[in-house]
This record gives structure tokens, C-alpha cells and sequence, in this order.
């Protein structure tokens, strides 16, 4: 049974539309400037809202031109890391909006996490955000970290592109890392899931938001190309992965048919359902039992590919 602390939140958040004096739900518009006024909101919320998680050192570095920068708690060990790829419909995102909810991440597991700023639709669209992530990723190798001492994590369209990264990797003869955490994830922006019409009425997103996204960063691309919709690729030879998806969320089916599809080709997988939860509800503890007990699941698969007791 869902817990009142879930389903209050989940209320206030379907119906923030009237907050603002609006009867009906946000719908995303097809426009240019609708996408970049996205964008613009989740920088002004993360600017009003985003604490970041106690005993944090945040350090800024530049590499190979684009901005990163790096979560650290405290005792660390210095050879361990996180290799976060952030959300937001591959039309937003950045260090400043996602530092909040990183850091905490950092925080919980004891481990230095890195955040950077891949290339944005609709000004830089595919393939810009899986050739910066391949770009950093490799600058990382080249540091000293070993593969098997790193974890790639993302949550939404972050989620998909850390699927995709490990094609991409994989396909490039690039070393694979240790394992990979995916929350949400996107891994099909052709959009035809049955979960994007059954759970739209649910859904926190903006209605239509996902198809909007889809066509900015896809552009005249294939949408089946697996660097775009991982779900399409072949899975096989991929190191363990962890999945989240709360069913009350249009991406439920892209993170389930991943599962069942690197299961049957030999990936060593693990897919918890989140029953009646919202997109990426982990990353909303410890504000509800339900996101307090996912995210101890990711802590716990994190340190165990580590070999870290996060207890």
C-alpha cells in the first residue's frame, strides 16, 4: 500500500498546475521557446530549492571543454567514483540543477561522484550528448581511474544515455565500468510503449513533453539507432545493471522492456518495479518510505559492485 506521505506528495505534484491558477496540467508546447522556458525552469527551482547534502566538497574542473565538477564527502577513498549523467529530456539539465539531488548521492554512498554538461537539444543534438559522455568518461580513464572502480548512473533521459554510453564504450573498445545504475530511464524516444498513453494521466511530466524532447534532440536521425533508444541495441557483453521504474510514469515500459530484453541476451540485470511511484521517486528521499527504501536498494547494489559497505 502506497504511504500518505506518498500520496500527498504525489497530489501537490500532479496538481501544481493550480498553484499557479491554471485548471488544467502543464502541456509541453512544440515550440523553440517553450523547450528553452523548460529549460529555465528547472534552473530557477534548483536555485531555489537545491541544498547540497552535508560534508560536501564540490570542486569545478573543465575537460576537454566541457564543465564537470566533482561531489566529494568526506573520507572518500580516492579511487572510487561515481560517473553521474543527469536527466532532463536531453533539453535541459546542468551541474547547477542537479547538484542537490548528486550530492546526496555522493553523500550516501561515500563515493567522489563527477557531474558534467553534455551538449543540449535544440542547440546541440544528437550526437552531442553520448560523444561528450564517451569524451569525459575516456578523460576519466585517462586520470588513473580503473573501470572496475567506477559506476556509470543516471535517472531519466541520464538513464537512457548511461545505456547508451555502455554501447557506445563497448562499441569503441573503450574499457566498460564496474556497473550501472539507471533510474527511470529513457531508453526509447520513438515514444510507442503502451506506458506513454496508459500512464499520461498520471504522470508528473508535462502532457507531451516526451515526444517534444524526442524531436528536438533526435532531429532527422533514425530513431532506432541504439546510441539514441539503447532499447534497439544489441545488449550482450554489458556489465551488471541495476534499473528503477515506478509504474506511475509514461518511462515504466522503457525501463522493464530493457530488463527483460538484456536478461534474455545474457546481461546480468536487476529491475525493481516501484509500485503506484512517480518518475525517479529514489532521488525524492528520504521524503517518503518508499524513496527511502529504493534508493538503500541502489546504495546497496553501489557498494557491493564497489566492494564498500554502505551499511
Amino acid at each position: 500500500m502506497t504511504s500518505f506521505k506518498a500520496k500527498l506528495m504525489f497530489s501537490v505534484m500532479r496538481n501544481r498546475h493550480l498553484l499557479k491558477g491554471k485548471f488544467k496540467r502543464e502541456e509541453m508546447g512544440g515550440d523553440i521557446q517553450s523547450v528553452l522556458a523548460f529549460r529555465e525552469t528547472c534552473e530557477k527551482g534548483a536555485t531555489r530549492f537545491g541544498k547540497i547534502a552535508k560534508k560536501i566538497t564540490v570542486e569545478q574542473e573543465v575537460i576537454n571543454m566541457i564543465t564537470s565538477e566533482w561531489l566529494i564527502p568526506q573520507n572518500a577513498p580516492d579511487d572510487k567514483m561515481i560517473f553521474y549523467v543527469h536527466g532532463g529530456g536531453y533539453v535541459s539539465g546542468s551541474c547547477n540543477d542537479h547538484r542537490s539531488i548528486v550530492s546526496k548521492v555522493a553523500a550516501n554512498s561515500g563515493v567522489k561522484t563527477m557531474l558534467f554538461e553534455y551538449g543540449l537539444a535544440p542547440e546541440s543534438p544528437f550526437p552531442a550528448a553520448i560523444n561528450d559522455s564517451v569524451s569525459v568518461y575516456s578523460a576519466v580513464l585517462e586520470k588513473g581511474y580503473k573501470p572496475e572502480d567506477i559506476i556509470v548512473m543516471g535517472e531519466s533521459a541520464g538513464g537512457g544515455l548511461s545505456l547508451a554510453l555502455l554501447l557506445a564504450l563497448r562499441d569503441r573498445n573503450i574499457a566498460l565500468p564496474k556497473a550501472c545504475v539507471a533510474i527511470s530511464p529513457w531508453t526509447d524516444l520513438s515514444c510507442s510503449s503502451e506506458t506513454y498513453f496508459t500512464k499520461n494521466g498520471v504522470s508528473l511530466a508535462p502532457k507531451n513533453s516526451w515526444t517534444v524532447f524526442s524531436r528536438f534532440y533526435v532531429g532527422d536521425n533514425d530513431l532506432n539507432n541504439p546510441f539514441i533508444s539503447p532499447l534497439f541495441g544489441d545488449l550482450k557483453g554489458l556489465p551488471p545493471i541495476f534499473i528503477n521504474a515506478g509504474d506511475a510514469d509514461e518511462l515504466f515500459d522503457d525501463g522493464r522492456k530493457f530488463y527483460e530484453k538484456a536478461l534474455d541476451e545474457g546481461v546480468e540485470i536487476k529491475f525493481r518495479q516501484g509500485k503506484d511511484m512517480v518518475h525517479c521517486y529514489p532521488l525524492l528521499a528520504p521524503m517518503f518510505p518508499e524513496a527511502t527504501k529504493a534508493m538503500k536498494e541502489i546504495l546497496d547494489f553501489i557498494g557491493e559492485m564497489l566492494n564498500r559497505d554502505l551499511s
